[in-house]
């Protein structure tokens, strides 16, 4: 029969061997959840556009994204904060709306990647835009600003270490098409750059590989969309990998050009209700990532 001691020196054995197989399996317990973000080792933060729950306050749709599995979050202009503030997110948020703000984020342990779709009439209020983009640690403006203000968007870029990225709203809107994005970065800011929404350039009817392919290089975040048609802008979004997009070979053109930054989830469809479709998306999509390259 042991002692008692050597009873002890059991149960402390047994102990650290538990605590070694657990370090070594994903390191779930000194990093939590490491293993579930498989798109990070490729410098992909995925996370959601606050847009997608636009019914909602800001801390609402916190709330929903942390459901969904997701801790990235792109904030866009007009949305009310909530929490016991009717504050809206903009450049005008107080002192104590933005304090509310950084408290909501911290606690659920989401980062504010990018702000957007956001425009401004010139460049005092521009720099407004920006200077309030530097106060929550924004590191993505997402806009389509008119073609004339960007030679003092390059400078603001460069003032505040911020990058500007253009979205592409579908045809007839003026950056639809990678192109006329392309050309009028020409000559500007390296800090200037694409915002890459391949639902939209689908309902225009132009080939999102293709697409991400003339960008090389300038894609600075991108709107993540799977839609069940192609070439429709009455084209809806379902599931991701269960649609038009093709997925999988959007994730394997990212990866060939090494894209790092945030991809935003955008479901525009079942507005009221669409948290379970956003958390199956990201699921689909983490999937997909962990059989790229196999």
């Amino acid at each position: 029969m042991k002692t008692f001691k050597q009873l002890l020196w059991s149960c402390v054995a047994a102990t650290a061997l538990f605590i070694s197989a657990c370090a070594t399996s994903g390191n779930v317990v000194q990093n939590g959840n490491k293993a579930s973000y498989p798109e990070e080792k490729l410098g992909w933060h995925l996370g959601s556009q606050a847009y997608t729950f636009r019914l909602f306050t800001f801390e609402e749709a916190l709330n929903r994204i942390d459901s969904a599995g997701l801790r990235y979050v792109e904030a866009f202009p007009g949305q009310k904060i909530g929490a016991g503030s009717t504050e809206a997110m903009t450049y005008e948020l107080s002192q104590e709306g933005r304090a509310l703000v950084k408290k909501l984020l911290k606690d659920k342990g989401i980062t504010v990647w990018a702000y957007g779709v956001v425009g401004a009439k010139d460049e005092a209020e521009w720099e407004k835009v920006f200077q309030f983009a530097k106060d929550l640690g924004i590191k993505v403006i997402n806009s389509e600003p008119g073609e004339k203000q960007l030679d003092f968007l390059s400078k603001l870029c460069d003032k505040y270490d911020i990058k500007l990225a253009i979205h592409n709203h579908p045809e007839p809107s003026h950056y639809w098409n990678p192109d006329v994005i392309l050309k009028a970065i020409e000559g500007k800011s390296a800090r200037i750059g694409a915002a890459a929404d391949v639902g939209h350039w689908m309902r225009s009817g132009l080939d999102p590989i293709a697409s991400l392919k003339k960008l090389e290089g300038k894609i600075f975040h991108l709107h993540f969309k799977d839609l069940n048609e192609f070439g429709s802008k009455k084209a809806h979004d379902v599931h991701w990998g269960t649609g038009k997009l093709g997925m999988e070979a959007v994730q394997a053109e990212l990866k060939r050009q090494g894209f790092k930054g945030m991809i935003s989830a955008e479901y525009e469809y079942n507005w009221k209700n669409n948290m379970n479709d956003v958390k199956v998306s990201a699921e689909n999509f983490r999937k997909a990532v962990g059989l790229l390259g196999r």
